[in-house]
């Protein structure tokens, strides 16, 4: 016969079973209201101005940064509709400004250090040589608003619904993490010259952007962390990002002896066994650091 104390624990797991399961519905049905909202949201644009298809150069920048927005706008909606079903708070979006200061310094000094190490490596090894130098103080601040959108709208989506529901449904905080992490590497499935390490690398990445946020439920710092090093790899190094390449004028001129594993080739320093290293490196540092501070011993 079952004691009670084996009765209650069934209970208490088959209720953090259903849990799990419903924050996976719950992510399905945001990536569909997503989906619809950002159709909604895009298709007046695309009727009013059909000339956006075709649009090329200088004036494509307009267009990311309004592609941006709508997703942006999308992924906020679509994660309110879900947690209002849920009676869950909008706060559970990670988007509290608390410490966003220091959180925004941190992040960039950070990222900083961890270029500093990747590109004087790639110098070092021969992988990478600068061509030239370009300044355009306009071109580097007009990126720096579009990456700030891209990070805002992808940490949104990746970290504080994705990860954020999945650690509110009870996943192990490091499940989620991994878990999250897949989903956002998934994300850039259809980036030009999407291969075996570059799904690796967005996989790191997006344990290196989580990492404090299982600990913090703070969006601020893997904010920080996304937006300069976007900004840093692109328009200041002169890699493509993610495959893409979103400016042309860049501040380093980049010329490749050939396209390897240390380089990242087409896609970009996130090919690169360099940047798997650094990632890894990275999210040691950062877990280690709000494992301490938070004081938990599990």
């Amino acid at each position: 016969m079952k004691t009670e104390e084996s009765v209650k624990e069934e209970r208490v797991a088959a209720g953090k079973a259903k849990r799990i399961r419903l924050t996976f519905v719950d992510i399905v049905l945001f990536v569909v209201l997503f989906m619809i909202l950002l159709f909604l949201f895009a298709m007046p644009f695309a009727i009013a101005f059909p000339e956006l298809k075709t649009l090329a150069g200088g004036a494509s920048f307009y267009l990311m940064m309004l592609n941006e927005v709508l997703m942006l706008a999308s992924g906020l909606v679509s994660a309110c509709m879900v947690l209002g079903f849920r009676k869950l708070s909008f706060s559970n979006l990670g988007l509290s400004l608390k410490g966003w200061g220091r959180s925004l310094l941190n992040g960039a000094l950070f990222v900083v250090f961890l270029y500093a190490v990747g590109f004087g490596l790639s110098l070092l090894l021969g992988a990478v040589d600068v061509a030239g130098v370009f300044f355009s103080p306009i071109s580097l601040l007009a990126s720096l608003l579009l990456y700030f959108l891209v990070a805002v709208t992808e940490e949104v989506i990746g970290r504080g619904f994705i990860l954020g529901r999945m650690l509110d449904g009870g996943v192990d905080k490091f499940v989620a993490l991994f878990i999250s992490a897949v989903l956002f590497s998934l994300m850039h499935l259809f980036n030009p010259s999407f291969t075996f390490v570059p799904f690796l690398n967005i996989v790191l990445a997006g344990c290196f952007l989580g990492a404090s946020y299982i600990y913090t439920r703070n969006l601020c710092f893997p904010i920080a962390l996304h937006w300069f090093w976007n900004w840093i790899q692109g328009s200041v190094l002169g890699y493509k990002v993610s495959g893409n390449e979103f400016s042309n004028e860049n501040l380093l001129i980049l010329h490749f002896p050939e396209e390897n594993l240390i380089n990242g080739g087409t896609f970009g320093f996130e090919g690169s066994i360099l940047c798997s290293l650094l990632l890894v490196l990275g999210t040691v540092i950062i877990i280690r650091h709000y494992y301490k501070e938070s004081g938990i011993k599990d």
